[in-house]
């Protein structure tokens, strides 16, 4: 939230904006509170090693831990802070969970009782995307969690989170995070999967 500011008091520093956590030489800093158990487990690792690290992260009953350069977006988090609008809210929700689903505009204006027309200009005022890069961007998510957290296969991924095949998933990715998923899983995975 204040990066822009920090950048414009400091032009000095290299501002990372959307970095978890930041290490720059004996200086280490994090995007929050949350993010600083990152940094934290990740002071542990390079300290004591991978196992102290993995251990203590189960005694703070922390799921997995995340790599510092990876991106905190979050596209239903982003679209929460963009606009307290409860009906798309619902919306993103539903379609967090349907991503197999028909996401067509058509499906999603019947969803929240408006026509498609409509529908499409309003959520893209409010949202400042329109609805197909939303749900792109929902899809993305839900494929960057199986891929740091599952050893499922990428093909196995792109399906579960509703690309058409591989190829989709791997061109959304680019498109969206300059990255293709076999390569954001070698970053991220906190599983040890290659595939």
């Amino acid at each position: 939230m204040h990066a822009p500011l920090l950048a414009a008091r400091h032009p000095q520093v290299c501002v990372e904006p959307d970095a978890i956590f930041v290490r720059d030489g004996k200086f280490w800093s994090s995007a929050g509170v949350t993010t600083g158990i990152d940094l934290a487990l990740a002071l542990l690792e390079q300290d004591a090693g991978r196992e102290v690290a993995i251990r203590v992260a189960r005694i703070l009953v922390v799921y997995l831990k995340r790599a510092g350069g990876q991106s905190q977006y979050s596209a239903l988090l982003a679209a929460q802070a963009e606009d307290s609008s409860e009906t798309f809210g619902e919306l993103e929700r539903w379609i967090a969970e349907h991503l197999q689903g028909d996401l067509r505009i058509d499906t999603l204006a019947e969803r929240v009782h408006m026509s498609p027309r409509n529908f499409a200009r309003v959520y893209a005022d409010k949202r400042g995307r329109t609805p197909a890069k939303a749900v792109e961007a929902i899809r993305i998510d839900a494929a960057r969690r199986h891929l740091e957290e599952t050893d499922d296969r990428i093909e196995a991924i792109a399906e579960a989170c509703g690309f058409s095949n591989e190829e989709q998933m791997r061109s959304a990715f680019v498109r969206n995070l300059s990255i293709p998923p076999r390569e954001y899983r070698r970053r991220f995975a906190t599983t040890g999967a290659t595939r």
